[in-house]
């Protein structure tokens, strides 16, 4: 017998990453053995009765890797009460993975889909620190403040302070222009946010890489399973480039 925490357990049987598995825990969704699971609490796979929301876990299934071109106005959400189409519909079997990589609803270019929860930990966690680059076509010529901005990080509306980018400009396109920008976090709506703030309108923005896998030859709406080497070289990328997080120091403050 050997146990394991339970959110690692869900997440390889597909619930998600570790983070989303803690929440399903919290959430009081999860048992084991008849009893709701608490957070921290280990499991043997094997021989634990082990259900999320009154249903038992599936048995352990071969993993998949799927690359995704996703178009602009898809949703990487699952909510089947939203008309809006999603990536999940776009790929075969879909709704058995999660989504590596999250794009707004406006924005396009690479999603990676996997059941495989270690895989999909290491790829989401910023500890990891895998690189995306993106190509962004503003509505106006950038000056070198507005880049410079860009590269140095800004705090977004939330408190969030982004880390410093690297950008370029690519090229010019009438009177916009295409930037290319490098990331290695990944916060919702980051780009659209740090170009608001800084006075640019986004017209287009698409996602080439993540890690070692660019999109390629790969259109709209297309999607191909990932080759065992990509799948070995993303996962050999996350053991190099695994950052320790650091803890933020706790202010102790007087009672009013």
């Amino acid at each position: 017998m050997t146990e394991e925490r339970l959110q690692k357990i869900l997440s390889r049987a597909g619930f998600g990453s570790r983070r989303t598995c803690e929440e399903l825990i919290t959430q009081n969704r999860v048992s084991v053995n008849g009893s709701t699971a608490i957070l921290g609490q280990k499991a043997d796979a094997a021989s634990d009765r082990i259900m999320v929301d009154r249903k038992p876990i599936p048995q352990p299934q071969a993993f998949r890797y799927v690359m995704l071109n996703k178009p602009r106005f898809v949703l990487c959400d699952k909510n089947p009460d939203d008309p809006r189409g999603s990536v999940f519909e776009l790929v075969e079997n879909g709704n058995q993975m999660a989504v590596v990589g999250r794009l707004d609803y406006e924005s396009e270019g690479m999603v990676l889909l996997t059941n495989d929860g270690e895989l999909l930990n290491q790829l989401t966690h910023p500890r990891y620190e895998h690189e995306k680059v993106y190509r962004v076509l503003v509505s106006t010529h950038p000056d070198d403040k507005q880049i410079e901005i860009w590269r140095r990080g800004v705090v977004l509306e939330d408190g969030h302070k982004t880390r410093p980018a690297k950008v370029r400009l690519e090229l010019k396109a009438g009177k916009g222009a295409w930037l290319e920008v490098i990331l290695k976090e990944g916060h919702k709506r980051q780009i659209r946010e740090m170009a608001r703030m800084t006075g640019l309108f986004i017209v287009r923005l698409v996602r080439t890489r993540i890690g070692n896998l660019t999109l390629g030859s790969l259109k709209s709406g297309e999607f191909r399973e990932l080759t065992e080497p990509e799948v070995a070289k993303l996962k050999e990328e996350g053991q190099q480039k695994r950052q320790p997080v650091k803890k933020a120091r706790t202010l102790r403050r007087g009672g009013s």
